[in-house]
C-alpha cells in the first residue's frame, strides 16, 4: 500500500526532475501532476519597484523566516553582437518582461524574477557607472580556488511554488511556445548560454540525495530545506531588502547580486561526522557545547544567536581543534552599528553545468549593496587566518565547511530597480 506521505515524495520528485529538464513533455508532466488550474495572472502596474522585492511575496514560517519559492531558475544571457543594444533590442526586452510580468503574480504562487547585469554588459557602452555601483569584475576570493568565471552579459532569475508555471514561463522566454498561464510572452532577444535549475525546501534534498556527492546511506533529513542537514536563512541573520538597496544615484533602488555555483561532496560530512561535529563545524563548537542545536536547528527560531559565539574563534580553534563556518563568516557579515550586510537566497541543485551528470551542488545568490561586502563575508568565511592558531585547523580541514564545498563558478551582476531594467545604459 502506497502512504500518503510516499505519494507527496514521489510528486515532489517528478517536479523538481520536470524543471530540471525543460521541454514539452516535463511541462505536461507537471500540468499532470497540479491539475489544470492556472497561476494567478499579474497586473504590471503592481509590481514593486524593486526588483529584489521578494520578502512581502512569500511564505513565512512560524518565526517570520522567508521561505524561498521551491523551483527556480537561472538563465544566462548573451546579447549577439558587440557595442550598445539596439533599439530594436531594447523594445523587445521591454515586449518580453513586460509579457511576463502580465502572464503572473508576484508572488510565490505565480512567479517571481528579476534580471541582472554584468561588468561585461556595461563594458558594451564608452560611460562608466556610477562611483556609488560598485561592479567590478569576479575574481578568485581564496587562494585555493579556481572557478570560472560567468560574465555573459546578464541573468534571469525565475522562482515560484509552482513548478509548472516556472516551467511555462521559462519555456515561452526561450521560444518554445507562445504564450505562458495564457498571456503573450515573446522570447528573450538574447541567447540563452546557461540554464541552471535548483529548488529548495524541507523534503526536496532528502528527495534528490542519489546524487553524486552525498552518501548512499541517504542521510539528508526529510525536514531539511538543504543538503547540508540545517535549516538556514534566519531572519536575524539576514540583512533586509532595505539594508542591501542602492540608495542614491541613478540605481536607486538596485541593488547588487553575486551568483555562485559550489559542488557539495558530503560523504565524510555525514559518514565520518557525528550529528554533534556537524553542528560544532556549521554553526561553532560552542554551539555543541550548550546543545542549542535540535535536529536541522529549527527550534533557533528567527535569530541563530551566532554573534555571541564571534569572539570565541581562536579559543574555539586552540580548544576543540576546529571552528565554525557561520561564526567566521559572521565577523564580517555586520557594519559598525550591528546590522547584517547580506541577504542569501541559496538553493540547492543537482545541475553539473555542462554535463549530464546529476550531482550535488548549490546555487549561492547574494544580495548586498556593495560587491566589496560580498567579498570580505568569503574571505572571512575561508579563515586562511585560523591555520595560525593551531595546526589541528588547515585550510580545508577542521575549518568550518570548507572540506566539503568547491567553488565552481562565480557572476557578479547589478540589478537595477525595475524602471531601468531594460538595457539599462551606465547613467540611465
Amino acid at each position: 500500500m502506497v502512504s500518503d506521505g510516499d505519494i507527496g515524495t514521489s510528486r515532489r520528485a517528478i517536479l523538481k526532475a520536470a524543471v530540471a529538464v525543460g521541454g514539452a513533455s516535463a511541462l505536461a508532466a507537471c500540468l499532470d501532476r497540479t491539475g489544470a488550474d492556472p497561476a494567478p495572472t499579474g497586473d504590471p502596474a503592481a509590481k514593486p519597484a524593486r526588483q529584489h522585492a521578494w520578502r512581502e511575496y512569500v511564505r513565512h514560517d512560524d518565526h517570520g523566516n522567508t521561505q524561498l519559492p521551491s523551483h527556480q531558475i537561472l538563465l544566462y544571457l548573451t546579447l549577439d553582437g558587440d557595442g550598445p543594444p539596439s533599439t530594436a533590442d531594447h523594445d523587445a526586452l521591454a515586449a518580453t518582461l513586460d509579457g511576463l510580468d502580465r502572464a503572473y503574480a508576484w508572488s510565490h504562487e505565480g512567479v517571481l524574477h528579476s534580471i541582472a547585469y554584468s561588468p561585461a554588459y556595461f563594458d558594451r557602452f564608452d560611460d562608466s557607472l556610477p562611483e556609488n555601483v560598485d561592479l567590478p569584475e569576479p575574481t578568485a576570493l581564496s587562494p585555493f580556488e579556481s572557478p570560472i568565471f560567468d560574465r555573459q552579459d546578464a541573468v534571469l532569475h525565475l522562482a515560484s511554488d509552482r513548478a509548472d508555471a516556472v516551467l511555462e514561463a521559462d519555456r515561452a522566454l526561450r521560444g518554445e511556445r507562445d504564450e505562458a498561464n495564457g498571456v503573450p510572452v515573446p522570447s528573450l532577444p538574447m541567447t540563452v548560454d546557461s540554464r541552471r535549475t535548483g529548488f529548495v525546501g524541507a523534503g526536496l534534498p532528502a528527495q534528490h540525495q542519489d546524487a553524486a556527492g552525498i552518501p548512499d546511506s541517504k542521510p539528508v533529513p526529510e525536514a531539511s530545506p538543504l543538503f547540508m542537514g540545517f535549516a538556514a536563512g534566519f531572519r536575524g541573520n539576514q540583512a533586509t531588502e532595505d539594508y542591501v538597496t542602492i540608495d542614491s544615484g541613478p540605481f536607486a533602488g538596485g541593488t547588487t547580486k553575486v551568483i555562485a555555483n559550489l559542488r557539495q561532496r558530503l560523504a565524510d560530512w555525514y559518514d565520518e561526522q557525528s550529528h554533534e561535529e556537524r553542528v560544532m563545524e556549521m554553526f561553532s563548537p560552542g554551539y555543541a557545547e550548550r546543545g542549542l542545536v535540535e535536529g536541522i536547528g529549527d527550534n533557533l527560531g528567527a535569530d541563530s544567536g551566532i554573534d555571541q559565539f564571534v569572539d570565541d574563534l581562536d579559543a574555539d580553534a586552540r580548544e576543540y581543534g576546529r571552528v565554525g563556518h557561520a561564526q567566521k563568516a559572521a565577523r564580517a557579515n555586520r557594519d559598525d552599528a550591528g546590522d547584517v550586510r547580506l541577504l542569501r537566497r541559496h538553493f540547492e541543485s543537482t545541475d553539473d553545468i555542462d554535463s549530464d551528470q546529476s550531482v550535488a551542488s548549490l546555487h549561492f545568490p547574494s544580495l548586498q549593496r556593495r560587491i566589496a561586502e560580498f567579498e570580505a563575508v568569503r574571505r572571512a568565511m575561508n579563515g586562511t587566518d585560523l591555520t595560525e592558531v593551531t595546526p589541528a585547523i588547515r585550510q580545508r580541514v577542521n575549518n568550518g565547511i570548507m572540506e566539503y564545498i568547491f567553488v565552481r563558478r562565480r557572476g557578479y551582476f547589478l540589478v537595477p530597480p525595475r524602471r531601468h531594467r531594460v538595457f539599462p545604459t551606465p547613467d540611465p
